[in-house]
């Protein structure tokens, strides 16, 4: 697959976790993708699924659950938290490539 076709299809995962169809409102979402600005105890459930997703225990979803979120906009919070992380590594990485095969080339100063 050419990596423009990867990178379309990485942003439209993003953008329909972000923008698409769901119980989560699309604030709700665009928070969790970010790891930023929810109140708790989501704040607490999606900075361990970023940082920590083996220590997320039964406790934090029914802690969510009782805050007033229902099991699919849980659902939806906790995909939008995996792929925003998985976003920012992503780009993370082409950065670092970009970087990487620029000092290859003949005539670059390093």
């Amino acid at each position: 697959m050419p990596e423009d076709e990867k990178w379309a299809t990485h942003q439209a995962l993003v953008n329909r976790v972000l923008d698409g169809e769901g119980r989560a409102s699309a604030r709700q979402r665009a928070r969790a993708f970010s790891n930023d600005g929810l109140s708790p105890p989501l704040d607490a459930l999606i900075g361990k699924v970023v940082d920590r997703p083996a220590e997320v225990t039964e406790a934090d979803l029914a802690a969510a659950k009782a805050s007033g979120c229902t099991e699919d906009q849980i659902f939806e919070l906790v995909v939008c938290a995996a792929v925003g992380h998985s976003a920012r590594l992503y780009d993370a990485g082409l950065v670092a490539l970009a970087e990487a095969t620029a000092a290859e080339r003949p005539g670059h100063a390093t």
